[in-house]
């Protein structure tokens, strides 16, 4: 005779449904509703031994608060929002939620596609979840529509560019140095018809990238001629359409630098459509350091904006607001850097002017340079006959990035 279990004799387990709150937990740790909200949220109120028995009970139910209930409670969101321009910047992303997860707020992120029609719609979501605080790094987008989150005193933190109004921080970016050693790196190898494919020169990073560019050429003593700048607008087809415009001129450069990688990546397949190589046939550099840099055929010779640098300073500046913390100031420059890989070489005939005799070299006022491993380094760095200075100073052996 089978003996028929007795009612209750098994403990009762644990309902993980998904109408599961707050109550289930205070039945399961024997306490009143409000303990464990005031467990969940950390107060010093709750008796040690207390709180533990109410975290045992959230991790037995597997119960997760319900943050929007506690932001009603509490009268705050613990949100940060973020504001890209696209969805390249990775980097931006992920520093910007690990720091403001560190931190014990959420991350709201969206895109404007580099569409300024879109930032309304952003700030629209922004202030609907009520965030704390917004980080808008859209690299330039000049004089966003912000007014309706700083009317409701939400801190900004801008790229660049903002107004000067009590709860707008801004982060200076350095693009001045990446530039500078994109200009010199190309000099280095023998470039002397170098362009610059910019972005819309409405925005403030733009025209900061290209002044760096003209002012570096001088300081290199290469000439700036018509086509030294050419305008983009920070997409593939731009870039396209710039090197096109290049191909058809005149005086073809031999090396190109872009203002962003989406460019650069336009350029290289309107290159390899016109049957020429890179670097063989034309350098090109990059400016962002996103992960089509990466993966690019060849590998992207760019300049890195170091992003969760970025982002950080981002979190900080915005908690500093958030909670009236004495960080609140943040005027470092956050500094670009070259990073050297396989979309910049020597330009066509250097090769064959380092093979020629010493005397038709310095005939020519051409200085050849060799590196520890015995082949032509960063290159050849002409000098001016005028005044027998370097006319690319700071781009010996000794300093620069190498290639």
């Amino acid at each position: 005779m089978v003996k028929r279990a007795e009612k209750n004799s098994l403990p009762e387990a644990p309902d993980r449904s998904g109408n599961m709150d707050i109550r289930a937990v205070a039945r399961l740790a024997n306490v009143s509703i409000s303990t464990v909200s005031r467990s969940i949220n950390r107060k010093s109120t709750v008796n040690l031994r207390t709180a533990k028995r109410v975290w045992r009970a959230i991790a037995e139910l597997d119960y997760f608060p319900n943050t929007q209930a506690r932001a009603v409670v509490s009268g705050r969101s613990r949100l940060l929002g973020l504001i890209v321009s696209e969805i390249t910047f990775p980097e931006v992303i992920q520093g910007f939620e690990d720091v403001a997860v560190e931190h014990g707020y959420d991350v709201l992120i969206t895109s404007t596609n580099h569409d300024p029609g879109r930032m309304p719609l952003c700030v629209r979501r922004m202030l609907e979840r009520r965030v704390e605080g917004v980080a808008v790094m859209t690299f330039g987008a000049q004089n966003p529509p912000l007014d309706q989150l700083a009317e409701r005193k939400v801190p900004l933190v801008l790229v660049d560019v903002g107004p000067e109004k009590p709860g707008v921080s801004l982060l200076k970016v350095n693009y001045a140095h990446g530039i500078r050693q994109a200009v010199q790196h190309l000099a280095q190898l023998g470039h002397r018809n170098i362009t610059f494919v910019s972005g819309p020169k409405d925005l403030q990073p733009v025209r900061s990238r290209q002044a760096a560019f003209t002012r570096t050429l001088h300081e290199c003593g290469i000439a700036n001629h018509q086509k030294s700048v050419v305008e983009g607008d920070h997409t593939l087809e731009g870039g396209m359409q710039a090197m096109d415009s290049l191909l058809k001129s005149r005086r073809i450069p031999t090396a190109v630098i872009c203002s962003n990688d989406l460019t650069a990546i336009g350029v290289l397949h309107k290159l390899d459509r016109a049957g020429l190589r890179v670097p063989d046939d034309m350098s090109v550099i990059g400016f962002g350091n996103t992960d089509l840099a990466r993966v690019a055929i060849p590998p992207l010779t760019t300049i890195q904006i170091p992003c969760f640098e970025l982002a950080r300073a981002a979190v900080t500046v915005l908690r500093a607001h958030v909670e009236g913390s004495t960080e609140l100031n943040h005027d470092d420059m956050i500094n670009t850097e070259l990073v050297v890989r396989e979309s910049t070489g020597f330009p066509k005939g250097a090769m064959r002017d380092l093979c020629k005799p010493e005397r038709t070299l310095k005939r020519l006022h051409i200085q050849p340079a060799y590196n520890g491993f015995g082949r032509a380094a960063d290159a050849v760095c002409a000098r001016t006959s005028s005044s027998g200075a370097s006319a690319c100073p700071g781009t010996g052996a000794e300093s620069g990035p190498r290639f």
